[in-house]
């Protein structure tokens, strides 16, 4: 679907559907509602007052015209309460609108820009979330499927707005949720793909693409040349694999001049997870398809960041290999050594995400990265701590996280910090080695952060469990169900955010 803006009265407009907002609780609308009120003769009026349209968030209400005015159908969204509007109630509303416009028909809609008006936000701001919304709410991985089982999509959404003067900020505001969503899909991609596809070959294949396409640098590190480098770590988690590992990395260069302005986004790569021969249980284990979504979210935000021109260095890294319990796969007990000499107790060969990123962020602290955030869907423990609607943060430098949990809240991909407090490391003591990769069910992904936290050791560093919110079964707002591309979004907005306060 395209999006775009004109000036224009909303109701007058020739289009399968117009979508105007209310908040929750207001008895008489006005501003283009109001105007669509008066022109349908009070019909919006008398819904609210018979108490069919509430106004509650994400309620949407269709009015056929049948006449009275050019567009085919009215869609009332509900934007529910005033005092807990935001930019993410744009996108939740658009994404159900999106949504409902496809399984109508309607090819061709116009809608006010929700919360430019009395919502207070921003015109261009609220344009760049109701792109985001309306595109993401659309996503649908269809790769597999006979076309004929595709339902028609829309292809056009028209922002419509009367004062001219705000026509480049709607328009900016547009661009921009378009590169963003396009990058977020790019990400559900690649973690909706099956495994037999999405191989560390193939994502290697895609950041070529990304490089080629943009004018990046890259480097696809192969086996022999990560043993070379003392990469122990990573490559125990490789053994048991038919399939070549790839250590990729893609270097954006938007701040050339001022080398130590840089950002390093070390995304967990592992495209297949059967937990090696700590083996998982059988159900829900094609799943871990996906556990490469951290890798494929750094590797899309690094393509956002070129298209926005961010004035900022970041290089993407993605240590990409299988984990399985092939004849010569790592053994519980067997113990290993990362690129910075530390030795390592594999307690669980299912614990292998910290394994391949301890060695990935070796490699980003010797780029000379000023800030770290790496992402991995990297303990079930999460979910158990938060649940699916936040992501867990966790880091060494309190200011990097403070931007990292304003930024996701702008976003809507939220995030809660939890504790790393020293006496956890008790817990990943090893009696036979400097570290070890578990330590137990109690905290896991406390000791999952602090055993990656070893590797960081004084480069500030942030880390972001997506276990829980990289994937989902449920279809509500801008998520579908599948992949998420949770938290391509937010990483852009932390480098863009670093990008203006270097």
């Amino acid at each position: 679907m395209k999006v775009r803006a004109e000036v224009g009265d909303i109701t007058r407009l020739s289009v399968g559907a117009v979508v105007i907002n209310l908040f929750e609780g207001v008895k008489q609308p006005g501003g283009a509602t109001g105007a669509m009120d008066r022109a349908l003769d009070g019909a919006i009026t008398r819904l609210i007052a018979s108490g069919e349209i509430k106004g509650k968030k994400g309620e949407i209400i269709r009015i056929h015209t049948l006449g009275k005015v050019p567009p085919e159908r009215v869609l009332v969204v509900g934007l529910g309460k005033q005092e807990e509007f935001s930019q993410d109630t744009v996108r939740y509303v658009s994404g159900e609108v999106s949504r409902f416009l496809r399984d109508i028909g309607v090819s061709r809609a116009a809608t006010v820009t929700h919360g430019a008006g009395i919502g207070g936000l921003a015109p261009q701001a609220a344009a760049q979330a109701l792109t985001e919304g309306a595109l993401l709410g659309l996503y649908r991985f269809t790769k597999y499927k006979s076309r004929d089982e595709e339902e028609k999509e829309p292809e056009e959404l028209v922002l419509v707005e009367m004062d001219r003067s705000k026509l480049p900020a709607l328009e900016e505001g547009i661009a921009r949720g378009t590169v963003l969503a396009e990058a977020t899909a790019l990400c559900r991609d690649m973690v909706n793909e099956p495994s037999n596809e999405m191989t560390p070959s193939r994502m290697a294949e895609i950041a070529r693409g990304i490089a080629q396409e943009e004018g990046l640098e890259i480097s696809v590190l192969e086996r022999s040349e990560c043993e070379a480098m003392g990469m122990g770590a990573y490559m125990g988690v490789a053994r048991g694999s038919h399939e070549p590992p790839k250590f990729i990395v893609l270097r954006y260069w938007g701040d050339r001049d001022n080398p130590s302005n840089g950002l390093a986004l070390v995304g967990k790569g592992i495209t297949f997870d059967s937990g090696g021969i700590s083996l998982k249980p059988a159900e829900g284990m094609g799943e871990m398809k996906g556990d490469m979504a951290g890798g494929a979210s750094a590797l899309a935000a690094v393509k956002v960041l070129v298209k926005l021109r961010a004035r900022v260095n970041v290089t993407a890294i993605v240590p990409a290999t299988e984990n399985m319990p092939g004849g010569s796969a790592q053994k519980p007990g067997d113990i290993r050594r990362a690129m910075n000499g530390k030795s390592i107790e594999v307690d669980n060969t299912d614990a292998e995400g910290r394994l391949v990123l301890a060695d990935a962020m070796c490699y980003a602290r010797r780029l000379g990265m000023r800030n770290i955030v790496d992402i991995a869907t990297l303990t079930g423990a999460i979910r158990i701590a938060l649940g699916e609607y936040r992501t867990g943060v966790f880091g060494n430098n309190q200011p990097l996280i403070d931007r990292l949990l304003r930024v996701g809240q702008s976003t809507g991909e939220r995030m809660w910090q939890l504790p790393m407090d020293p006496e956890y490391k008790e817990q990943i003591r090893s009696q036979v080695a400097d570290i070890k990769n578990t330590g137990g069910r109690a905290a896991g992904s406390i000791t999952g952060a602090l055993f990656i936290g070893e590797f960081a050791e004084d480069t500030p560093w942030a880390h972001l469990d997506i276990a829980a919110t990289a994937w989902t079964d449920k279809e509500k707002g801008w998520q579908v169900k599948g992949a998420t591309g949770v938290p391509v979004r937010t990483l852009v907005a932390l480098a863009l955010d670093l990008a203006e306060k270097k």
